[in-house]
């Protein structure tokens, strides 16, 4: 998962998700609830037959009694830009890039509005947005210092990946719960008995969950220490520590919260909360997003390494 210029991985996390489903059906699946995954990369439509239908007045339930995540879910925020609050801004090149790569204002999603950076954390964040479109290819561990990973089509990583501009899909079971991002093909399973520890630090981390009530609750460690939280390089290190709080309040409706504590760079333990929204249009998938060919050009060409693809027959 340190490879994020690797087609195959990909592929492959899309390719998992859709044979997870498959194998493994969700507890009392039929016509009520989550169907598997049809075609390549592609997820069953969110409504009719792919959709669990609440009953009136109360949520969906599994056959465990549990609320019935399964679905295709998406944040509604300015987050991934900056998760504090922020007015609008020109982008990195507004010389050629006019409105399109403008900033958009937003609320941020941090409670309390600040994040409690240490001195030194908080130069690093302002270091990381001063070089945030600055590119490094070598096997040098260094090369990780700039760039936003999102710009070098990275895994986002959590709780990033949940408030991209990207739907992602929930398939719930009562022994794991398999979370696929449209962003990269990302995916990650959250465990939920027995709890396991990460054999390897990664991109995503690793997922332990459990059930408080209604709240479903997501153990999160095991991070690379290489993701940012947002464009406005604000960031942790590998050893971020993350407790995620997915509470149902209506049959369309989630509110997410994010516990976040990393010593080596915040003072203290802090949080993010928004709302994420189902997806109730009849045909409702996710559609593969592989921004692994929309990078080559720019990290390949210092190199000498990049050849135009031929277009020339379309």
């Amino acid at each position: 998962m340190r490879t994020g210029l690797n087609g195959l991985a990909v592929a492959t996390a899309i390719t998992i998700g859709v044979l997870w489903v498959t194998e493994v059906p969700a507890p009392g699946q039929g016509r009520g609830q989550a169907q598997p995954a049809q075609g390549r990369g592609q997820a069953q439509p969110a409504q009719g037959r792919g959709q669990a239908q609440a009953p009136a007045g109360g949520l969906a339930r599994t056959e465990d009694g549990k609320p019935n995540l399964n679905g295709i879910w998406q944040a509604m925020t300015s987050a991934n830009w900056n998760i504090e609050a922020h007015g609008a801004e020109p982008g990195p090149h507004p010389e050629i890039m006019g409105a399109w790569g403008a900033q958009p204002g937003g609320l941020g999603i941090v409670e309390g509005g600040t994040i409690p950076y240490k001195p030194e954390a908080l130069a690093q964040r302002q270091a990381n947005l001063k070089n945030r479109t600055l590119v490094k290819i070598t096997n040098d561990p260094h090369r990780f210092d700039t760039g936003d990973p999102e710009l070098q089509c990275f895994r986002p990583g959590v709780p990033r990946a949940n408030y991209m501009p990207f739907p992602f899909q929930i398939f719930q079971t009562r022994e794991q719960i398999l979370i696929v991002y449209e962003y990269k093909g990302s995916h990650r399973t959250v465990y939920m008995d027995p709890h396991l520890e990460a054999p390897v630090d990664s991109w995503m981390g690793w997922s332990n969950g459990r059930w408080e009530g209604d709240s479903l609750v997501i153990d999160v460690t095991g991070f690379n220490g290489h993701t940012w939280f947002d464009r406005a390089g604000n960031f942790a290190t590998d050893t971020l520590h993350v407790v995620e709080r997915f509470t149902p309040k209506g049959p369309n409706h989630i509110m997410y919260e994010a516990t976040l504590e990393d010593p080596a760079v915040f003072t203290r333990p802090w949080k993010v909360s928004f709302p994420i929204y189902r997806h109730v249009e009849p045909n409702a998938q996710l559609v593969e997003f592989n921004c692994v060919p929309f990078v080559e050009e720019m990290m390949y060409t210092p190199l000498g390494l990049y050849n135009p693809p031929n277009r020339s027959s379309r």
